[in-house]
């Protein structure tokens, strides 16, 4: 299976080329950066491999010669909230006077805007991955948009959940056969070692665990490539701490045991 994976050089898309590239066997990974600067952060994939694409100088017919050939394509673009370093001033003036209510402030790139990232880009992607002939698109996402006063969608101002969001439905709304995958937080922690749980529509942000390994999240990914169990759905994750629970070896039981699908009635975009 010839696999793109766009935000290959990010650190989640970089783990999906990764497990990609060790199972030579099964799969031929294809790697899509914003920049050349980006090639040096992908290891054991020959410069053949690699593709360029900027969306803000190609446009989305960039992306159907990256994706040309593929029989699937894994996207793992998001934007990415930037600190303004002077906004932690009055934070640490707030902690030595015991003053509560104050946060440090973020901001996007040029360009980087949730909107131009996480929607129009997104939609590039689809619409190239219908032109060039793709069968399926895994789209890793977040936990949390079903609630339009997420605490993410504060962050600059970017209401990068809502923009995800559309995304997803229009992904959904392609014809294409689709895998939508909502992490918790992402830690970048061993995988392979926790117990991976599955749910919908934002429960288990009620639940004490609330994270995953991003290694977790790219193997579900890679996993979701050929399972059957996987087509169609949008589904949730977190990971139990390391020694609760049995770490997670069958993926087809752990989607199987999961007969519900994300309800995109709520906080329709």
């Amino acid at each position: 299976m010839k696999v793109a994976v766009t935000g290959a050089a990010g650190r989640t898309g970089g783990l999906v080329v990764k497990k990609l590239v060790e199972r030579k066997d099964q799969f031929e990974a294809r790697a899509v950066v914003r920049n050349a600067s980006s090639k040096s952060k992908l290891a054991g994939l020959p410069d053949s491999a690699i593709f360029e694409v900027d969306l803000a100088r190609g446009g989305a017919d960039a992306f159907v010669s990256a994706f040309s050939g593929c029989d699937a394509v894994v996207i793992a673009t998001s934007g990415v909230p930037v600190l303004k370093p002077l906004s932690l001033i009055p934070v640490f003036w707030a902690k030595l006077t015991g003053k509560t209510g104050v946060s440090p402030e973020f901001g996007w790139k040029e360009g980087q805007l949730p909107e131009q990232v996480d929607w129009l880009g997104q939609k590039a992607q689809i619409d190239a991955a219908k032109k060039a002939g793709v069968k399926k698109v895994v789209l890793v996402s977040s936990m949390g948009g079903t609630d339009p006063s997420n605490g993410l969608n504060k962050l600059g101002g970017g209401n990068i959940l809502q923009w995800k969001r559309k995304a997803e439905q229009y992904l959904i709304a392609s014809g294409l056969t689709y895998t939508i995958i909502h992490p918790g937080g992402l830690i970048d922690e061993p995988d392979g070692q926790r117990e991976i749980r599955l749910g919908v529509d934002d429960t288990l942000i009620k639940e004490n665990v609330r994270s995953i390994p991003r290694g977790d999240v790219a193997e579900l990914c890679v996993q979701s490539l050929n399972l059957k169990a996987a087509e169609n759905r949008a589904f949730d994750c977190v990971a139990r701490k390391p020694g609760d629970g049995q770490p997670t070896k069958d993926f087809e039981a752990l989607l199987t045991g999961m007969s519900k699908n994300c309800d995109y009635s709520i906080n329709s975009q």
